[in-house]
């Protein structure tokens, strides 16, 4: 029975046994103890002989080591691909003897497994053995781990290289003070010199100090005092803000109400020259025409069998009139002969001055042929009667004014066709009415349009 091989910590063959005919194979590849994939190993394994052996050996390895180490005549044939390194070694019984290699054989192993390893492998495998104890690596080492490794040592060896320099200088820096301190070696009596003088001058940087000390004292005090000044500054100060921030608010509000009122004062006079430039007669009697009737403010003047215009705006539209020639008047001073016009609304009547304060209606009441009240016809008379009178006023100021229809005791003439029509409901039609009072209007209008251009800023 064979005895067992000794197992080392490194693991690095894998092999794998093959029968032959007679004879058993074993498949040998090396692997890299850290990243553990398979190597290939370099052709100048298969050339090592025995005086380089002894020198990577030496002396590590003992005589009787390097008896039992001897190579064979016959290399036996390597079989390698790109990704590991292979051979095929001939199971023989005097290689079954492995003390001493070191290794262990990984994969499928039988009895006699080990055996069947070549002498080259036991050599490698002896020779990587040999490398991982001399070292603190486990041997062998991919091309990629090794890099890793040498930059590791790369830079252990430049600490340690720091690390001596740095003792160096210490060392020349202490040899220094050694050689200094013998140099200066003194006498008992130079030193008991050397101290008295230390001593004076120990007398006299104290007086300094205290002197120093005093004058620290005072600036410490007067430093409080301008403290104290500069509290009562801050206050002062605080004081101030609080007074300049009120006195800058109420100054804002100032502004805002100057601001304020100025935009008013800006509008109003906007306003103002609007007004100005507004003539109010304009503003508040607008003459016109609808059809057949003369209107003021809207409201029709007149009345026709096809249209039966209610009285209640009839009466509207002659106190429209009657508050207008009153107006009239009262801006050029033009008092009324015989007659005082008495604006009332629906209501507006003419006083005669001539019978004892007799009122005339400017409005009617009932159906459109009374011939039983004869004011209505009168109080209408009297009216144009006004007209009249204003017209020969604006006459003396201006002899250039005229208006464009005739008026003459109750009647108006048309310049075109020189009919006269009456201003009177008896005996009269609707119609010849209210082109009478249409004709009215007209002349009521050039008389306003005179009274606006002679009275504007009026």
């Amino acid at each position: 029975m064979m005895a067992s091989l000794p197992v080392r910590k490194v693991d690095h063959i894998q092999g794998k046994v093959t029968s032959g005919e007679g004879n058993s194979k074993v498949s040998v590849s090396f692997v890299c103890q850290k990243c553990r994939l398979p190597l290939k190993i370099d052709p100048s394994f298969n050339t090592l002989d025995q005086n380089q052996w002894k020198e990577v050996t030496a002396p590590l390895v003992t005589q009787k080591d390097e008896e039992t180490l001897t190579f064979p005549e016959k290399v036996e044939h390597y079989e390698e691909d790109e990704n590991i390194s292979k051979r095929d070694v001939l199971a023989r019984e005097a290689d079954y003897d492995l003390e001493g290699s070191g290794f262990t054989l990984l994969g499928e192993t039988g009895p006699g497994s080990f055996g069947n390893l070549g002498h080259k492998a036991k050599v490698t495998a002896m020779l990587f053995d040999i490398m991982t104890g001399k070292s603190e690596v486990d041997h062998p080492l991919c091309e990629e781990c090794t890099d890793g490794l040498l930059d590791l040592l790369d830079h252990q060896l430049k600490m340690s290289d720091d690390e001596c320099k740095d003792y160096r200088e210490f060392l020349e820096k202490l040899g220094n003070n050694e050689k200094l301190g013998n140099n200066e070696s003194k006498t008992e009596a130079e030193l008991d010199e050397e101290i008295r003088q230390l001593k004076l001058q120990e007398d006299s940087l104290m007086q300094e100090l205290q002197a120093v000390e005093a004058e620290r004292a005072q600036t410490a005090k007067l430093l409080q005092k301008e403290k104290e000044i500069a509290r009562a500054l801050e206050e002062e100060e605080e004081r101030f803000l609080k007074d300049y921030n009120e006195h800058k608010r109420q100054v804002q509000e100032l502004d805002d109400e100057e601001t304020s009122v100025n935009n008013q004062l800006k509008y109003a006079q906007e306003q103002l020259d609007s007004l100005k430039k507004t003539n109010v007669f304009n503003a508040t009697f607008h003459i016109w025409h609808s059809g057949h009737f003369g209107t003021i403010n809207n409201f029709r003047l007149g009345r026709l069998p096809s249209v039966p215009v209610e009285w209640n705006e009839i009466n509207a539209a002659w106190g429209q009139t009657a508050l207008m020639l009153h107006s009239l008047a009262k801006v050029m001073n033009l008092t009324f002969k015989r007659y005082r016009i008495v604006p009332y609304g629906n209501n507006s009547y003419i006083e005669s001055l001539t019978e004892n304060a007799k009122e005339l209606p400017l409005y009617g009441t009932g159906g459109f042929r009374f011939f039983w009240d004869t004011k209505f016809d009168q109080a209408m008379v009297a009216f144009l009667d006004c007209l009249q009178q204003f017209k020969e006023e604006v006459e003396k100021g201006d002899t250039g004014f005229c208006l464009p229809y005739k008026m003459d005791k109750g009647k108006i003439e048309d310049p075109s066709t020189g009919t006269s029509y009456s201003l009177k409901i008896q005996f009269n039609s609707e119609e010849q009415w209210t082109k009478a009072l249409k004709f009215m209007l007209t002349n009521l209008k050039w008389g306003l349009a005179w009274v606006s251009s002679q009275f504007a800023n009026k």
